[in-house]
């Protein structure tokens, strides 16, 4: 019995991390700085504190400079604002990042629209978007563009071919579906709302889930051949009282039937981290 191909995204990230290295180390002379990212975290989230742990990580193999800022809960919204501001302004910082929950009390989307677009290392701000929505260069939202380069890598041909979206958020689903456009693919996004949606999912030859319910795709919404991209990351408590994370999509009963399919972890997740910092780099060479 055949069984999928497994998309690895954590050996992709670090092949693209090398990359970056090389680039950063060619031009750094030139330049006088390395790249710097700055990345803004409000409160004392554990989940988020890991994720910027990461991203320093990160930054530090390939030679960016982290210029992370820790706010404590009851920061306001003008505070951070004005640090945004700074940051904007400042010549070292190349990528500025607000690392998301943010505590109830503060407006996440209006801190977004304060950062420079083109200093916007989640490639979320409005501009970046309506970039990408007119299929002009500029800074890419980081999960979406790393199931591009995953797709890209395996040479997953995307012309005419059905691409199926499962999830209509900003983060992922709306521009993961402008993205397969970009590429030829044929492309539906569909939601909790869509009716009968495992016939919708089972018509995709490229089926991205993006929900964050926990195997919420099962066997019978897969075509079979299809390539099943896995965007959810859901911690489930194990019968042991412990935790594990799985995806969107149920791994064990999908395998046999799609052609490819990405595992959770190190799927999609580490291309995430690895956009971030491209877009960083990104930034940075365009910045003389």
């Amino acid at each position: 019995m055949s069984t999928a191909t497994l998309l690895d995204g954590k050996a992709l990230s670090q092949k693209i991390q090398a990359e970056l290295a090389a680039k950063i180390q060619a031009v750094q002379a030139q330049k006088g700085r390395p790249p710097g990212l700055a990345v803004l975290m409000v409160g004392d989230n554990p989940a988020s504190a890991a994720y910027v742990r990461n991203k320093e990580k990160a930054c530090a193999t390939v030679g960016i400079a982290s210029f992370g800022t820790h706010f404590p809960t009851e920061t306001t919204q003008a505070e951070l604002e004005q640090a945004i501001a700074a940051l904007n302004q400042d010549d070292r910082v190349d990528g500025i990042l607000v690392q998301l929950p943010l505590p109830p009390h503060l407006d996440a989307i209006a801190l977004l629209n304060t950062i420079h677009p083109d200093k916007d290392a989640d490639g979320l701000h409005p501009v970046n978007l309506g970039r990408l929505v007119r299929g002009e260069p500029g800074l890419r939202s980081c999960t979406p563009a790393g199931v591009m380069r995953l797709l890209q890598e395996y040479a997953i041909d995307l012309k005419g071919k059905h691409a199926v979206v499962i999830g209509r958020s900003i983060l992922v689903g709306k521009p993961q579906a402008l993205m397969l456009l970009e590429q030829d693919a044929t492309v539906t996004i569909a939601h909790s709302k869509t009716p009968d949606l495992a016939a919708m999912a089972r018509s995709a030859d490229i089926l991205v889930a993006a929900v964050g319910r926990p195997l919420m795709i099962t066997a019978d919404m897969v075509k079979p051949g299809a390539a099943v991209i896995d965007v959810g990351i859901n911690r489930v408590e194990t019968a042991d009282g412990k935790s594990r994370l799985v995806g969107d999509v149920d791994f064990a009963a999908v395998q046999p039937i799609a052609s490819y399919l990405t595992p959770v972890p190190g799927g999609v997740g580490p291309l995430t981290v690895a956009l971030l910092l491209q877009n960083t780099v990104q930034s940075y060479l365009a910045n003389s």
